[in-house]
């Protein structure tokens, strides 16, 4: 989270700096200063409006995508366990992220954003930017569109015809035909993308903050909802490693603060600190790095999907975790504003999260159940389902 200023780090003497522009927040942006605007001062109400409202917002993706992870989760695939839902499109389907990929999360992040700062350092960051507007553009659309897609279902009108349409590009022919694009759509979809590509317009032409929210909660919805841990022992290797990443280009180097004041993208939610005095024209903005939100997230959504696999009724271990990220997150805010320092995230983020769903398992007795459950994919799923089937007919 962050004061700033159409690219301009500013401090503010009532409120530490909040820098998040990946999955970090920092407070030391002093360098960035221009010497020729003036020190922007927020509000105690200003302040209060918009940490309070970046701490909702983040709720948000992580409450509802969380819940729409469980719908017919990794262990299953349709048809089975009575469960109707079908993936249409393969993009619709779950991620998987195993103990290997979490593991070299960490290093394929520092790599990119080292990257990202040597970009910026040598090419010039107008072009830079305008190539990543471009490219998040389509990626903002088609994350809106997915975001509506289940309200669209539920307030079409039932008396409007639906039409089914199919996107289809291969390549080669005969035996040697190959699908490279297979996308199914019918008119709700068609809808929801004509919404979506107006925000998008709205935000390549303007960059207005509230544009830049409805696609920052997009992506870490979809974030929520489609990258599924296997296992509660490989989410804690990514946070762990992440916490690691996070420390370390925190306090180690300017490398994160340096791509966050420069990367202009939807990678961020913001909310404006000077609301009160500029209206929705307001452009000192406080900051939360969508890393922030969909790291913590995904463990979130595992530990509900282990609290249906359970069978008790209950929500224990999402609850849990859910107040322990509100927990973090607020510990976060309240550390900065204390000592006027940087503080990452995800070193309060991580050991709440973590630590306070075991903590519950260790009193309940479930702590080994908990590390034991493990999901398949429904890629894995189908082909166990496709070899049982062979042997049965080899049999």
């Amino acid at each position: 989270m962050a004061d700033v200023d159409q690219g301009s780090v500013l401090p503010s003497e009532t409120s530490p700096l909040i820098l998040d522009g990946l999955n970090s927040t920092d407070s030391n942006g002093t360098d960035a200063v221009n010497a020729t605007v003036a020190k922007f001062v927020a509000t105690p109400e200003g302040t209060a409006l918009a940490y309070g409202s970046l701490v909702f917002m983040a709720l948000l993706p992580i409450f509802f995508g969380a819940l729409r992870s469980v719908n017919c989760g990794k262990s299953k695939v349709a048809g089975e366990n009575g469960c109707d839902y079908e993936y249409r499109n393969s993009s619709d389907m779950p991620e998987t992220i195993t103990g290997r990929d979490a593991a070299r999360f960490p290093i394929i992040a520092s790599c990119t954003l080292f990257g990202l700062y040597l970009f910026f350092k040598i090419f010039s960051q107008e072009y830079i930017n305008l190539l990543l507007s471009m490219y998040f553009f389509v990626l903002g659309i088609l994350a809106l569109s997915h975001t509506m897609s289940p309200f669209m279902n539920r307030i079409f009108p039932a008396n409007i015809p639906i039409k089914q349409y199919q996107l289809l590009f291969t390549q080669g022919s005969g035996e040697t035909k190959e699908e490279i694009v297979n996308y199914e759509f019918d008119t709700k979809d068609m809808i929801c993308l004509v919404i979506s590509t107006v925000v998008g317009v709205w935000y390549i032409l303007k960059k207005h903050w509230i544009a830049n929210n409805l696609f920052g909660l997009a992506f870490a919805l979809n974030g929520v909802e489609l990258l599924h841990l296997n296992n509660v022992s490989t989410g804690c290797i990514l946070l762990g490693g992440l916490f690691v990443y996070d420390v370390f280009w925190v306090f180690g180097t300017n490398v994160m603060v340096t791509v966050a004041k420069s990367f202009e993208a939807p990678i961020k939610l913001v909310f404006p600190q000077d609301l009160f005095e500029k209206g929705l024209g307001a452009n000192q903005f406080a900051m939360l790095g969508l890393g922030d939100i969909v790291i913590p997230g995904i463990f979130i959504a595992l530990l509900l999907r282990f609290d249906v696999s359970l069978k008790k009724n209950t929500r224990t271990y999402f609850y849990t975790s859910f107040l322990a990220y509100i927990f973090g997150l607020g510990m976060t805010i309240w550390v900065m504003h204390t000592f006027k320092h940087a503080q990452p995230a995800l070193l309060y983020l991580v050991p709440a999260c973590i630590g306070f769903p075991v903590v519950v398992a260790l009193l309940k007795g479930e702590l080994t159940e908990m590390f034991r459950y493990e999901e398949v994919s429904p890629e894995d799923a189908a082909a166990k389902e496709e070899t049982s089937e062979a042997e049965k007919k080899d049999k």
